[in-house]
């Protein structure tokens, strides 16, 4: 499978990268096609390569010391992930899965320094993205210490909605496979609560559900229940 350039060159993190630059870089890549549920790396694995999304929607998971599943990001096409280097680990923190069919192109690890050097604009948003990660942990950390289990719930899909969503008249559908365990996980819960949860959201009118759907009626209630002013 051959990636062409303009695929790159499409992508905010490639767009100012000569030609030249682009075909380097894909010279090395390897693509891999990954199927929904299957994993691109696991958690503790040696980190042999990093990555690029072109197409899909991943999960990264991380199980806790006391055996519980937490997903603590979702990678969307364009985003960088499994740069282990880039943190100064030599293993994989989480496990990185397919919510959805995917795309990805993977590199060797030890090539991360030499792209960094040719390319400064890597290094940049490779400091925004874990910049960005951080914050998201930290906000996640505070609303799971501070606030009551359906604002987090709330706050969860409304972010969702934000970076996965599609505008489908006033709705917002989430456009990858969301089941309520995946919600469950990314809030520090339980199916059993976030089932209930949505059920009564889905009564209100809030939301729609489905299998492994989601999609968001009513934008601006659930905006109102993320910050405690709902009914």
């Amino acid at each position: 499978m051959k990636v062409d350039r303009t695929v790159l060159k499409s992508l905010a993190l490639f767009e100012r990268m000569t030609d030249a630059d682009l075909d380097a870089m894909l010279e090395h890549a390897t693509p891999r096609r990954i199927v929904q549920g299957d994993a691109v790396f696991e958690q503790g694995a040696s980190a042999k390569s990093f990555f690029l999304l072109l197409h899909g929607r991943l999960k990264v998971t991380q199980v806790t010391h006391d055996g519980q599943q937490i997903i603590v990001r979702m990678v969307h096409p364009g985003d960088l992930f499994g740069f282990a280097m880039a943190l100064r680990r030599q293993d994989y923190p989480g496990t990185a899965t397919a919510a959805a069919e995917s795309l990805v192109l993977g590199w060797p690890t030890d090539m991360w320094s030499r792209f960094v050097e040719q390319n400064p604009r890597l290094a940049v948003t490779a400091m925004q993205t874990i910049g960005e990660r951080l914050e998201e942990a930290h906000t996640r950390i505070r609303e799971m210490s501070t606030e009551e289990v359906e604002k987090r719930v709330a706050h969860a899909v409304l972010r969702l909605s934000k970076q996965a969503g599609k505008a489908v008249g006033t709705a917002i559908k989430i456009d990858f496979p969301i089941s309520r365990q995946d919600i469950a996980e990314m809030t520090g819960t339980t199916l059993h609560t976030v089932s209930r949860i949505l059920s009564a959201w889905e009564g209100k009118g809030i939301v729609v559900g489905g299998r492994q759907k989601l999609t968001v009626t009513d934008p601006q209630r659930l905006l109102k229940l993320a910050e405690g002013k709902g009914d």
